[in-house]
């Protein structure tokens, strides 16, 4: 969720505090509209301070927010512009704009349904991340397969016989077309299924990013001539997809119905394909909602006549 509204932030190109909302009982049981003196009463003391003057913008994720976000719009007498990422699950009426991905299946004349999940991916940052640490891969074959290894889920689950099968194939493709492998785990792999990944994987050549040193997600995206990904994960998706690179997904068991549609969508607008399959190139539109969405906001921003806001 951090990820999401930073990076919109980020997009928007405005300067930005970044605020961490936590709130007591009973107020944190209760949906975000019917939550009153939240704003007065109900932050824990690990909350940030939230005191006038009110912002100009003001980006929200997660459901605790709600209360916070609403609060202010209306302490500002309107001025302040409430953007809610995700579906709010309550009327979308109560903020300005509200980002939910399109497989929720939200609509209104102030929502913007997007591909994937938003994210603080640019192609300015993969290409200084690839060009700094690049020295790390050269060892590795080309073309370079980045591997995203997810976990399971309350939308999905990575079973060790799925990560074995993973290893296999990847392995397979280092020994018969001689690709570079460069991996990165998440913290819900979990060591059963890294330890069976790594077992079908052998003793091919790769690197495995083990958690030292800096973390080469980006520069290993940067880097990427192809992206395996498995399909736990939105954001993972949506930020292999914003490369344009080949992006392949490993399906997982137990998808949920949305993240059934999600992948369903990709695949019918031919931006992923199912992974094992030949290594192939394509061409397709970058999933870039973020930038999209940020231009959205200032169009707003200037049309309430905001000083030094490009609309571009």
């Amino acid at each position: 969720m951090t990820s999401q509204a930073v990076g919109l932030a980020e997009a928007v190109g405005l300067p930005f505090d970044q605020k961490t909302i936590g709130l007591k009982l009973p107020w944190r049981w209760l949906p975000g509209h019917l939550c009153p003196g939240a704003l007065r009463f109900g932050l824990t003391r690990q909350s940030s301070p939230l005191v006038p003057p009110w912002p100009d913008l003001l980006i929200v994720c997660g459901r605790r927010s709600q209360a916070v976000a609403i609060a202010i719009r209306r302490l500002s007498g309107g001025k302040t512009l409430t953007v809610y990422v995700q579906d709010p699950k309550i009327p979308a009426r109560y903020f300005d704009l509200v980002v939910p991905p399109r497989h929720d299946g939200l609509e209104g004349p102030n929502v913007m349904p997007t591909r994937g999940a938003l994210h603080r991916i640019t192609h300015e940052k993969l290409a200084e991340a690839a060009a700094r640490q690049t020295g790390r891969f050269a060892h590795l074959s080309r073309p370079l397969v980045t591997v995203l290894l997810g976990g399971s889920s309350r939308s999905s689950r990575l079973t060790p016989e799925i990560s074995a099968a993973l290893g296999r194939e990847l392995a397979r493709l280092v020994r018969e077309q001689d690709v570079g492998l460069a991996i990165t785990a998440s913290r819900r792999t979990g060591p059963e299924n890294l330890g069976a990944f790594r077992a079908a994987l052998g003793d091919v050549p790769h690197f495995l990013w083990d958690g030292e040193g800096e973390n080469p997600y980006l520069a290993m995206l940067g880097l990427a001539d192809y992206i395996v990904v498995t399909g736990d994960s939105v954001s993972m998706v949506s930020e292999a997809a914003s490369t344009g690179k080949p992006v392949y997904v490993v399906d997982l068991e137990g998808y949920s119905n949305r993240l059934k549609v999600f992948h369903q969508e990709l695949r019918r607008e031919g931006i992923t394909r199912p992974f094992p399959g030949p290594l192939e190139r394509w061409v397709y539109e970058p999933v870039n909602d973020t930038a999209r969405v940020a231009g959205r906001i200032r169009q707003m921003l200037a049309a309430r006549g905001l000083a030094g806001i490009d609309q571009a």
